[in-house]
């Protein structure tokens, strides 16, 4: 009886231990990425982006989504990805208007997508 007990706290301590660090972890890769999408917004704002801007902010994606592939579901991450691409391709072809438009549902999805996955109590229960 002891043991299923010590054993069963030990399991929640453990637990809990990786939600806040898979959480601090998601933070971390969050906040350097929408760092890069504010630097490309406001290159955009002011219609000095070029596609080599678009294309690294890119780079930098793909390198964060191959690791978040284990933490985030497929669809959440496909989402940056469409959006991403939209706007990369209205910056190559110089259509920064609607480019700026992208960039924001972009910074938008970037700034509560971890939020989802958070250790929080409305994501618990």
């Amino acid at each position: 009886m002891v043991k299923s007990v010590i054993y069963t706290l030990t399991a929640i301590v453990a637990s809990i231990i990786l939600f806040v660090c898979v959480d601090i972890y998601l933070n971390k890769q969050f906040d350097e990425f929408g760092a890069a999408i504010d630097t490309l917004y406001r290159k955009v704002e002011a219609n000095s982006a070029s596609r080599e801007d678009g294309y690294a902010v890119k780079e930098m994606w793909k390198e964060k989504k191959s690791k978040l592939h284990v933490l985030i579901p497929h669809n959440d991450i496909s989402y940056v990805d469409y959006w991403l691409s939209e706007a990369c391709g209205l910056i190559y072809n110089g259509e920064y208007d609607l480019a700026l438009g992208k960039i924001e549902v972009l910074k938008e999805i970037v700034e509560n997508l971890p939020g989802g996955y958070a250790f929080k109590f409305e994501n618990i229960f």
